[in-house]
């Protein structure tokens, strides 16, 4: 792997598992691919072609979640990925921003990088733009319905551009 490799970081609960669709918007209800288990009832809604989507995206996977190991033992295994990378959470108390962003561009170290996360806001992408050397999407998705097709050609065609 070359160092300039771009980083996916990955948050599990909204653009994995969503939730919050009014019943307006997902008659019917969302979809269930598997067992409820692990103690956690959404965990049905992980979608296993997920995970072909997202290794056969131009860019090193990595764990940006509350999941932590578990994103590896509970959620991976279900999408049929591979042991990622976690990163670790730094102590942060925000200031305006989302408190994963300082471990992120951390653990970035430069490197070209895509967050897909379901609270990223505008203070996240001023930060991120005074603070990280290298380019950066800071890519949102909306949690009532997770990942989508858009989501996923607005992401790779950023990742191939930024190869």
């Amino acid at each position: 792997m070359e160092t300039t490799e771009p980083i996916v970081f990955l948050d599990v609960d909204g653009p994995l598992i969503p939730f919050g669709a009014s019943e307006r918007e997902l008659p019917g209800g969302y979809p269930e691919y598997g067992p409820a288990d692990e103690g956690n009832p959404l965990l049905a809604r992980l979608d296993p072609a997920l995970g072909a989507r997202l290794s056969a995206l131009p860019g090193r996977l990595v764990w940006a979640t509350t999941w932590l190991d578990e994103a590896n033992t509970v959620v991976g295994p279900r999408l049929g990925l591979p042991g990622l990378p976690v990163v670790r959470w730094q102590e942060d108390t925000g200031r305006g921003r989302h408190w994963k962003v300082p471990s992120l561009v951390a653990w970035a170290a430069g490197r070209p990088f895509v967050w897909i996360d379901d609270e990223i806001g505008e203070a996240d992408r001023a930060w991120v733009g005074g603070c990280h050397p290298g380019p950066a999407l800071l890519h949102c998705v909306d949690a009532r319905f997770g990942l989508r097709d858009a989501d996923f050609a607005d992401i790779g065609a950023w990742l191939r551009v930024c190869r």
